[in-house]
């Protein structure tokens, strides 16, 4: 299963610690960590709410240790306190987001309207790193990689997939994951992270700085993937929806990373094509990220937006048509 598959791999990337908190869709993630735990000598802590969750990860991080944790929908709204934290304090805290179909409670298993909230969450200005995965395998290799780049770039880093791809079961390769980066304590010597600024000009500063780095990060990070099709159309999608288009057959440009989005990538490659097609299982949030990049290419541009309901290869095979 997918949530089973994520906690293999956060083993696999030599994480020691979880902190969670119950929740549809992605509960499996941390039954599984526990019980993975168990065999190998590593820790979990179930939490009495998401944002203790939170905090907890970020401490941990902070003394050195790779922690993570899972969630979805409401409890991702919960725990962007202490994302906000970790955002400040340049934290490599690592998510694992099961998206599900929203506002609020909403329904439990499906959606792509976790985008947003995941890579722009909090008071801060989007300094995350958030992959989305559209099969099994990347679920694996994708979490492997959070936790590496969150580490080397020290930003908080999310896989954000859908309840579907977390309950879906299939075959997957747990392939030795190679050199990974090590982890070292944060807070370490005479070392003072500030979270709470007096000064208006001490917060600008730190955005700066921040920003700055941010920049420097996002082209190693930003990651995308195009398969040229038989259509003249191009179609922007993401995640288990760019799976979907994969099996249409149609000219496909996919993020792998929402946030750093491959803006170059994706302007090189839809000047090729006389129509884009941004198609998500939300109201445009992955659209907005999509039409800001390609701001001031002269394209037609067809929206098509489902919230919290799924694409067939044939429905989408029909749209381009």
């Amino acid at each position: 299963m997918g949530n089973e598959v994520a906690a293999q791999a956060a083993l696999a990337a030599g994480a020691e610690v979880m902190f969670g908190y119950p929740i549809t869709p992605t509960t499996e993630v941390l039954s599984t960590w526990i019980s993975l735990a168990t065999q190998h000598q590593k820790k979990y802590l179930q939490t009495e709410d998401e944002g203790a969750a939170g905090f907890g990860v970020v401490g941990a991080c902070l003394a050195g240790k790779k922690a993570f944790t899972s969630t979805a929908g409401p409890g991702n709204v919960l725990m962007q306190d202490p994302l906000s934290m970790a955002e400040a304090l340049r934290v490599p805290f690592v998510g694992l987001i099961g998206q599900r179909g929203g506002p609020s409670t909403g329904t439990v298993i499906y959606s792509q309207q976790e985008t947003t909230l995941t890579a722009f969450g909090g008071n801060g200005e989007g300094y995350r790193i958030v992959y989305s995965p559209s099969n099994l395998q990347e679920i694996y290799d994708l979490t492997i990689l959070a936790f590496n780049n969150a580490w080397l770039y020290r930003f908080p880093t999310f896989v954000l997939f859908d309840g579907y791809l977390g309950k879906m079961k299939g075959e997957v390769n747990l392939h030795n994951p190679g050199i990974l980066i090590n982890a070292k304590p944060i807070l370490e010597g005479n070392v003072n992270l500030r979270n709470c600024f007096n000064l208006e000009e001490e917060i600008y500063d730190l955005n700066v700085r921040h920003k700055k780095a941010w920049q420097e990060a996002s082209s190693q990070v930003s990651k995308f993937e195009h398969r040229p099709g038989q259509t003249k159309t191009l179609v922007f999608a993401h995640g288990i929806v760019a799976a979907a288009a994969k099996a249409a057959g149609v000219s496909l440009f996919r993020s792998i990373t929402l946030w750093p989005f491959p803006v170059q990538d994706a302007r090189i490659v839809a000047k090729k094509y006389e129509k884009i097609a941004i198609i998500e299982s939300s109201y445009g949030q992955f659209g907005r990220i999509v039409k800001e990049a390609l701001f001031g290419l002269e394209l037609e541009v067809q929206e098509i937006y489902k919230p919290a309901l799924g694409f067939t290869p044939e429905e989408i095979k029909e749209i381009v048509k």
